[in-house]
């Protein structure tokens, strides 16, 4: 799942323009409920809802915060514009526990 944080558009209220960025997201449904979500492309962007709903709000509001960091100490945003995720099925051994 991809989500995109900004639009292309001027904003007159504040005065500048958004440029339309994508992230990738990758949400792991956790045990005791909800989703665990990481953002591969900012290291250490990650973040917990309760349902998809809450968990890609969540997802959006902390690479809102990491976006805002990177800008405060002046370094260049990544985005996964060029990027994709895929799966692969593999044969295994049996018996081979996952978790």
């Amino acid at each position: 799942m991809s989500i995109t944080l900004f639009f292309l558009t001027y904003y007159s209220r504040i005065g500048v323009y958004m440029k339309k960025v994508t992230y990738n997201l990758i949400f792991n449904a956790e045990p005791e409920g909800g989703f665990t979500v990481i953002v591969p492309s900012l290291p250490g962007c990650v973040t917990y809802g309760k349902n998809l709903t809450e968990a890609k709000k969540m997802a959006r509001e902390a690479i809102h915060a990491y976006l805002a960091s990177l800008k405060k100490h002046e370094e260049v945003a990544p985005s996964d514009e060029h990027s994709f995720f895929s799966t692969i099925n593999m044969d295994t051994p049996t018996p081979f526990s996952y978790a």
